[in-house]
Order: structure tokens, then sequence, then C-alpha cells
């Protein structure tokens, strides 16, 4: 199937930053940004996220000029929040929306990708926090998350999107569904994370079946099927496993193909941007897995479109 046919129907598939490697603002090591969205392009995406605030230009209008130069468009931000620590988590993280947002909303992006803290120290993988939340605790994360999700439509026009996450208080399969039951549909959708769901055994087919109206994007990565079993048994930090943990398609769990096609079902306008986790990686490396990538997202089903 030709790229201008799959224009016109399925997801709109896109890339971002992280599939670079790109986990901070500034980090020596990491792609400059302007060859980061050079390659981009060149691998044939057109839609991208923004990554950590700081590290593409802030400056709309120049963004936006580099993004056009490149034939790219935003898709999405991202913020970070500890909302079941309590009602003085609030400050910071509508601090951070209010940049995110703001400057994905100058660009047209709809999404904000809401990801919560984690309860071990991405730096060291020291423990912070016991593993999982109090009934207390859960209505504080329900509530902060109903409080940021209205504020940022009524705002900024910009839907958000939480995002589970291994190492995080809100990972498996029952817990995302606590989740969902405790939050309004109409503040909080999913950003499902193919091998973040899948990491802690999660089945992504039955969740998109089990609650359709709250899958409101995706990340489409894969995990390796026998290693996150290692990680988890040796309890090896996920900030440390990444690199091994998330494996280029299609060499892990789970297929792209059924979760496209459930969800184009669903509504074939969902962003689906590949979130590659390579935190660290030689920079010659990312463009090469990222072509390849999406040569196999877009030959595993017809329902994926550029635009």
């Amino acid at each position: 199937m030709t790229d201008t046919t799959a224009q016109n129907q399925g997801l709109r598939i896109g890339t971002a930053p992280d599939s670079w490697g790109v986990w901070f603002p500034e980090h020596p090591r990491q792609i400059p940004w302007n060859r980061f969205l050079d390659e981009a392009a060149e691998a044939g995406y057109h839609w991208i996220e923004l990554g950590p605030y700081g590290y593409l230009p802030t400056d709309p209008q120049q963004l936006k000029d580099e993004l056009a130069k490149r034939d790219l468009e935003l898709s999405a931000g991202t913020v970070f929040t500890g909302f079941h620590r309590g009602a003085e988590q609030w400050q910071q993280a509508w601090d951070q929306a209010v940049k995110v947002a703001g400057l994905a909303h100058a660009l047209g992006a709809q999404h904000i990708v809401v990801i919560p803290d984690m309860w071990r120290s991405e730096a060291t993988g020291e423990a912070l926090e016991p593993r999982s939340l109090s009934p207390e605790q859960w209505g504080q994360l329900a509530a902060g998350h109903d409080r940021l999700g209205k504020a940022l439509l009524e705002e900024y026009g910009v839907r958000q999107q939480f995002h589970s996450h291994a190492d995080s208080h809100v990972g498996t399969f029952r817990e995302v569904e606590r989740l969902l039951e405790l939050t309004d549909p109409a503040y909080v959708s999913l950003c499902l994370d193919t091998a973040h769901f899948a990491y802690y055994g999660g089945d992504n087919l039955k969740l998109i079946g089990a609650h359709p109206d709250r899958i409101g994007y995706l990340h489409l990565k894969q995990v390796d099927a026998d290693y996150r079993f290692e990680a988890l048994k040796n309890d090896i930090p996920w900030s440390n496993a990444a690199s091994d943990l998330m494996v280029e398609p299609p060499a892990g769990i789970p297929d792209f193909a059924p979760i496209i096609e459930a969800v184009s079902a669903i509504d074939s306008d969902t962003f689906a941007i590949v979130e590659q986790d390579m935190p660290g990686v030689d920079i010659s490396v990312p463009l090469g897995v990222a072509t390849r990538t999406r040569q196999h997202i877009f030959g595993c089903t017809p329902l994926t479109r550029t635009r």
C-alpha cells in the first residue's frame, strides 16, 4: 500500500524525540534538536511530539517555522505529575502545563500526554515511595487529574491523555482500570503505551475492548517478551533496563496490527506515535531504527496514514 493511499484512512502515525534517545531538555550526549527534526522528516514522519519542554525551540513562531521547513506538525506535548502526594502538587503540575499546553496549542496540537511520577528515582533506582497507593492517595491522584484535564480543556482546548508507566503507581491492568473508574471521562483519557502496558502483563486489546471510549492516544513500542520477566524478578529499575526492554519492532510484543485496527475502528483520527525509549543511544543509531519501524508499521496493516 502506498503512502498516498494511506493518507486517506487509518491512524495518524508519528514519532517523538524519545525515539532519538531524548529524555532531557539539554544533555551533552543527546542529538541536537535540529538534527532530530531533519532525521524525523528523513525517516518519513509528518507528526512529532514536543518531547521534554525546552528541547525543541519554545518560541512558537520559531518552532512553527522550523517544523514547516521540514513538513512536520506537532501532535502533543508532555507534562509530569505527582498528584497522589496531595493538593500541594497542583501548582507544580500547572506551572508545567501552562508552558507546554500554551506552546502545543499555539502550534495546533490538541493533546497533552501526562505521565505520573515514578515511585523510584530515575537517576539512582532508589525506592522513594511505596509501590502501591493507599485509598486516600488514589483519591488524590484521581482528583488531581480531573482538575488538570478540565483546566487544560477549558484554558487551552487540549485533552489530557494519561500515560501508565513502568515503575509508576499506575501500570497494571487493574491499576489502569481503577484510574478510569475514579476519573471523569470528559477530562481523563488514556495515552495507551503498548509496551509499558505489556511490561506488567497487560493485554492491550482487552483494555481497548473494555474501555473504547477512554482510548485517546497511542504510544507504539514493543517490549522484550522474555527480558521483562528478568527485570521484574530481579527488581531492575526500569530506567536502567529501558534500552534492553524496549526493542526495535517487530522483535517484541505486542503486535501492532491488531491494536492499530482496533483503535482505528473506534476513531481513525487517533494519533499513534512511535516512542522507542532509547536513553543514551549513540546518535548515529536512531535514524535507521525509526525508518525501519515506520516501514514495519505501514507494512503490517493498511489502517495507517502519514497525515
